[in-house]
């Protein structure tokens, strides 16, 4: 190795421990300058500036060459800076009832492109993840970008650290299916570099909302949600996921609701996993699910297009309110200081507001007075750009990781 190779490959070990943490500074739109950077890294300009540029040569972000101060802002101008949009891209999954998606995306939760995916899940998940796989890799081949890792999210809870799906329900998976083992195998089969990790699609969604989107700067963000089936929670603290110690917290789908209710597939009856979802909503409604499109969609068409019917808006309000009693009770336990609600439970919130800010409140131990935000989701498919988070994080940890 020559003297100058020698002086940059200390310099890179120098300042190893400082780009990391401004790399996800810029992934997650809190740097969006230079001067920013400095600030939230408590460091010199001089040496933020050098690892700027150091990021800047490793292809992850870029610098504008020629400083500008923001609208209204006062004092020296800063260099801009940016994710860069043709550097390295991970492959994310997503597995739900009705099928799957693959993406490429790259760092600031930006789609770089996305494969048609299927209809159907196949019993056989070591089928299904290759299949997966196969177009994730079609996609590289198509753009030529270079991968970087992959990620999945499943309908499931993951048990760590084996990486099992322990209860896809909604799947005809059999319980315990090594899928992360798979994922990775065929991964690797594919020739798609870097690493593979699996996880549960709403955990994974809070994790994405929480540095993209409406979970952005809280501290204790709880995350309920309804996909296609069922109804799933996460809770992300200080900026991490709190999986419990074997990654199995949070499973909200299974609080009861009403003692009275549907049986659940858990043994238990009325849990939110039935009670709360668009199969739940139909039924309410005293419609029939058709085969055309998901449940999903079949349940936002209804409640956006006729909520003025009284079946519906009666149905809307039965889901509203029991989903408010399970909220109620997470926030008298987690004390949350944001609660944000995804898939067909946004739509709810959206259409009637304050008839669940009511239930919540009315339900929580510090009532009207201390009632947490309520908000609704707003990254689309952000359980994909979640499974993306879990591939970028070994680069956020180390960005030199994409010398490798």
């Amino acid at each position: 190795m020559n003297g100058k190779a020698t002086t940059t490959r200390t310099r890179l070990d120098r300042g190893r421990s400082a780009l990391g943490p401004a790399l996800e500074l810029v992934h997650t739109g809190r740097a969006p300058t230079r001067a920013v950077l400095t600030a939230e890294l408590g460091v010199t300009r001089a040496t933020a500036g050098a690892v700027a540029a150091e990021l800047e040569a490793l292809g992850l972000i870029r610098v504008d060459s020629r400083p500008g101060a923001a609208a209204g802002s006062q004092g020296r101008p800063s260099h801009r800076l940016a994710v860069d949009e043709s550097g390295p891209v991970v492959l994310a999954a997503q597995i739900h009832a009705d099928g799957f998606r693959a993406s490429l995306i790259g760092l600031g939760g930006r789609t770089v492109a996305t494969a048609p995916g299927c209809t159907t899940v196949q019993a056989d998940p070591a089928q299904v993840l290759g299949e997966v796989v196969a177009a994730g890799a079609q996609l590289l081949r198509e753009t030529g970008r270079r991968c970087v890792g992959a990620g999945l999210a499943v309908p499931s809870a993951v048990a760590e650290p084996e990486g099992t799906a322990l209860n896809p329900l909604h799947l005809a998976w059999q319980p315990g299916a090594p899928v992360r083992g798979i994922f990775a195998e065929q991964v690797a089969e594919a020739g798609i570099a870097g690493p593979a990790f699996t996880g549960n699609d709403v955990n994974l969604a809070a994790l994405a909302e929480h540095r993209h989107g409406a979970g952005r700067g809280a501290q204790h963000l709880l995350c309920v949600a309804t996909g296609h089936r069922g109804v799933g929670g996460a809770l992300v603290l200080d900026g991490r996921l709190h999986s419990g110690s074997a990654g199995l917290a949070l499973e909200v789908g299974h609080l009861t609701v009403n003692p009275e209710g549907r049986p659940c597939h858990c043994g238990s009856r009325g849990c939110l996993d039935v009670e709360a979802d668009p199969l739940a909503f139909l039924t309410a409604a005293g419609r029939d699910p058709g085969p055309e499109v998901s449940l999903l969609q079949q349940s936002r068409d209804m409640l956006r297009g006729e909520f003025g019917e009284p079946a519906v808006r009666s149905a809307a309000e039965r889901l509203i309110d029991r989903l408010g009693l399970g909220l109620a009770g997470l926030v008298n336990i987690l004390n949350p200081d944001r609660i944000i609600l995804g898939g067909l439970h946004r739509e709810l919130l959206q259409a009637d507001p304050d008839r669940l800010r009511a239930v919540v409140a009315d339900r929580s131990l510090w009532g009207r007075s201390g009632g947490v935000p309520i908000l609704p989701c707003t990254l689309d498919h952000n359980s994909l750009v979640g499974a993306a988070e879990l591939a970028w994080q070994p680069i956020l940890d180390d960005p030199l990781t994409v010398l490798v």
